[in-house]
């Protein structure tokens, strides 16, 4: 829906609005701690269902390391299904973008009611 929104192996094209989205360099399936340094160096928030993320010590160096930008949906919540992610997205996209200029490393947690800065 949106020229600068992507997703892993987004093949790119011209959207509904006409503009052109570049396809992305993350393939699907890639390491998290080969494609983290991708996104950061693109200058991408990245949104993800995985909270767990900071608790591992791989990813969590790779975000540190490459100065990451992470919004995680609901990790309290173990699994939403596709519209319960949307709702979070949707309901935290104003939040999200005034994020674009603080530099990372971050990762907020992003709930429907409330996006919160966990490191």
């Amino acid at each position: 829906m949106r020229a600068d929104v992507t997703y892993a192996g987004d093949p790119g094209g011209i959207g509904r609005d006409r503009r052109v989205r570049p396809a992305s360099p993350i393939r699907p399936g890639m390491h998290d701690e080969d494609w983290i340094p991708i996104a950061a160096g693109a200058g991408w928030i990245v949104i993800t269902r995985d909270g767990a993320m900071i608790r591992k010590p791989v990813e969590r160096e790779a975000i540190t390391s490459a100065g990451a930008r992470h919004v995680a949906l609901d990790p309290e919540k173990k699994q939403l299904n596709v519209w319960q992610e949307l709702e979070v997205v949707v309901t935290q996209w104003r939040s999200i973008e005034r994020l674009l200029d603080e530099p990372g490393p971050w990762v907020y947690f992003a709930t429907r009611s409330r996006l919160r800065k966990v490191c």
